[in-house]
This record gives structure tokens, C-alpha cells and sequence, in this order.
């Protein structure tokens, strides 16, 4: 059967060429084809219910190893949040990955398979009370912080910890920013490293992202620069900070138009080295979507193809799955995901929506998908790089709709 293979269109890009299939390696421009590997397709071959994300847990050891490689030296930490599938944190602390949490719930689920507490840090910046004391009791020794009240909560009841201070980042060409919400500027931070030790908690050093899906690698290098100068002054006070953590925000294969990864790694461990210099502390790395995005396809089916009115050229597209069943990245049209189909041939411009009953259940309207003309009703879609930030956004049940089944390979 012939496939088709639609990526939303970029500039320069013509979303009506279609790609073969071949098998899936560690390269970015053979994920970004649209391959998947030999175990995704048999599976796929299957036809079981949709929709449902398939992991190959080979590809989530395979990018694993690949950033241990680049980066020798760090303390790679997965983001629990990006797919919290036992399968995932198994084959993750079998290779030695240390873990970041956001809530006490995964902290439950690391500990409840083996993984040491000593291997965890609690990244979330916005915690209660009670949480931080139970993580505490459990054995977690690294908390993240971003205020005052929130420094006067670990000092009461995590005493003793070590602390990361989060820095502001503004996420400029990360495809999901997450500026405002996190962090704060750097003489603010200044301040609340000093607090920290006053309060007899141990200053790791300081925190930042650059924005989930970071498409631009020069994006870490005025962070990293902003870190340096700040320990440059606490050093002027008698703190060495230890530890510097740059977070996540490798981006995985939604477009073609990726650097190679060995870019992301030359220039963040250049930036390093040009602001620390010898001073170099020891890196920590918070990869989530990095590790799992390309290790996972949605298969979803096509329940139903409509236009508004005869004159309408877009054909409206409805897939059992959406915003609420997986598809939360979507939201303002943030995550361009690339789609393959049972068909060659023809397209004609879509817009992609979900199943539920709510008009913002809709997937993609002002980007430019092109879909074949031959798509129809009861045809399966597969929903490529789509391991990170579904089955965990998935809702528990709006519609009545089960949350999304995930297959780990």
C-alpha cells in the first residue's frame, strides 16, 4: 500500500511531497523522513484500537546514550513529565539516568521502581508544603526554587537540601516558550543563593530553561553567560556554586530544518567552557521531550471528512484523537507534528480536528497541512515524534473518552 508521508508547511517547504519509509537510526534527518523503525511498523500492522502511542524503548536507549556521548561530563536527569511510562524510567535507571520530578506522584513512581532518591531532584519551582516534606522523608536531597516563600518552605522542611536557584529565560525559538511563569532575574537570585545558606541550606547553583523544543542552540549561550557572571559575584562573598543545570529544551524531529545534534552540543559545551573557563562547574541536563518524542507514533483514525459549505476548498478532518486525548501541544498551533497516511498522490489543504464536543478541540487551522485526496473515512493516520507530552497531558476521561493507551515496545 502506498504511504504518504505530510509534514505542515515551513517556509521554503512544500508539505505535498511525500517520503519513503525506511528504517529509523539515531539521525535526525533519517527521523525527520518520516521513517520509524522495523519493531513500530509490525506493530502498527496490528490494527488494534485507536488511537494508542507506541514506544520503542530501543530509540529512547539509543538517544539516551547519544547525549551521554556528547555530553561525557553531565548529570543527565530525565523529565519524568515529558512520558511517565514504567517501561521508560526501567530502561533510563538500567542506563544510569538520574531522574527530575514535578510532584510528589512521581516521586512515588521512580521510588516504586528502584530508583534510589539520592538519583532525583524535585525541579518544580511552585510546591507545597506538605509535598516537600514527604520528599524530604523519602530521601530527596535537590530541590529547585525561583522565590523567597518558596527558599523559606525548603529551609523549614527540607533543611539541610541542596538548592538550584531558577533563572528567568525568555524561550525566544522554542516552539513551547516557558517564560514568566519560571524563575527569576538574575539579581533577585543573587540575593536568594546568599539567603539560602544563611537558612543552612546547601547552594547548588542555578537553574534555566530555554524553552521546550529549542530550535536554536545559541539560545543557552547569553544563560550560561548571565550564570557565569552571577557566580563571579557569589564568589566575591565566599559562595562557590558548584553546579550549573541548563535544563531541557533539545528539541526532537517535528521539522526538517534541524541542526544536526552534534551543533546543540558543540555550541552549549563552547559556551561553557568560553564563560567558565576553568571555573567550570559540574553540568546537570533536564532532557524530557529529547529522549522520548522520536521513540513514539500515535496511530489514529480518520472518523470523519466534511466541508462547510459548497464553496468551502478545505476539507475538515476529524481524528479520534485531539487536544484533550493527547494532543495538548496543539494549543495555539505551537507543535507542528508530522503525519503519514496509507495514501499517495494529490493533496488538497485540511483542517485537522478532534472527536469531542468542544469547539476548541481543534488541531491545526491556520498552519498548512495537505492531506490526499484519496484520504477517507475509517483510513489510519500515524502521528510521528509523538512520545513526549501526549499520553501525559491526555484527560481522564472529558467525553467519557479513556485516557490515551500507550504500548511500550
Amino acid at each position: 500500500m502506498p504511504t504518504s508521508f505530510i509534514k505542515p508547511a515551513f517556509e521554503n517547504e512544500d508539505v505535498s511531497k511525500s517520503a519513503s519509509v525506511s528504517p529509523l537510526g539515531t539521525d535526525w534527518l533519517k527521523m525527520a523522513s518520516g521513517s520509524l523503525t522495523t519493531k513500530l511498523e509490525r506493530f502498527l500492522a496490528d490494527r488494534l484500537d485507536t488511537p494508542f502511542l507506541a514506544i520503542d524503548l530501543e530509540v529512547v536507549r539509543s538517544q539516551f546514550l547519544l547525549l551521554q556521548r556528547e555530553f561525557p561530563n553531565a548529570a543527565i536527569h530525565y523529565a519524568v513529565k515529558a512520558n511517565p511510562a514504567r517501561e521508560i524510567i526501567q530502561v533510563l535507571a538500567a542506563l544510569g539516568s538520574r531522574f527530575d520530578i514535578a510532584s510528589r506522584y512521581e516521586l512515588d513512581l521512580c521510588l516504586s521502581l528502584g530508583v534510589p532518591a539520592a538519583w532525583i531532584s524535585f525541579g518544580n519551582t511552585v510546591k507545597k508544603s506538605v509535598d516537600i516534606a514527604y520528599a524530604f522523608a523519602c530521601g530527596v536531597r535537590i530541590f529547585s526554587f525561583d522565590s523567597e516563600a518558596e527558599l523559606e518552605k525548603l529551609a523549614r522542611h527540607a533543611p539541610g537540601s541542596s538548592v538550584q536557584c531558577r533563572l528567568l529565560s525568555q524561550g525566544n525559538s522554542a516552539d513551547w516558550p516557558l517564560s514568566r511563569k519560571f524563575g527569576c532575574d538574575v539579581k533577585m537570585a543573587f540575593d536568594l543563593l546568599l539567603k539560602s545558606r544563611a537558612l543552612g541550606l546547601n547552594p547548588l547553583g542555578v537553574t534555566f530553561h530555554v524553552g521546550s523544543q529549542q530550535t536554536d542552540p545559541l539560545e543557552w549561550v547569553e544563560p550560561v553567560r548571565q550564570a557565569s557572571e552571577l557566580y563571579r559575584q557569589l564568589r566575591h562573598h565566599h559562595l562557590e556554586l558548584e553546579w550549573i543545570n541548563i535544563g531541557g529544551g533539545l528539541p526532537a524531529t517535528y521539522q526538517a530544518n534541524l541542526q544536526p545534534f552534534s551543533s546543540y552540543a558543540q555550541t552549549i559545551q563552547q559556551a561553557l567552557q568560553e564563560s567558565f573557563g576553568s571555573t567550570l562547574p559540574q553540568l546537570m541536563i533536564e532532557p524530557g521531550r529529547f529522549l522520548v518524542a522520536d521513540a513514539g507514533v500515535i496511530q489514529t483514525e480518520v472518523i470523519l471528512i466534511a466541508q462547510k459549505s459548497y464553496q468551502d476548498e478545505k476539507r475538515w478532518v476529524y481524528l479520534d484523537i485531539g487536544k484533550f486525548g493527547g494532543l495538548a501541544e496543539t494549543m495555539d498551533e505551537c507543535i507542528k507534528y508530522r503525519l503519514r497516511t496509507p495514501h499517495a498522490g494529490l493533496t488538497g489543504p485540511v483542517i485537522l480536528a478532534g472527536p469531542t464536543c468542544d469547539s476548541a478541540d481543534v488541531l491545526y487551522e491556520k498552519t498548512s497541512y495537505d492531506l490526499p485526496l484519496h484520504l477517507a473515512i475509517g483510513d489510519r493516520i500515524e502521528i510521528l515524534s509523538a512520545g513526549a507530552y501526549t499520553s501525559s497531558y491526555a484527560s481522564v476521561g472529558f467525553n467519557g473518552f479513556p485516557p490515551l493507551q500507550t504500548y511500550c515496545l
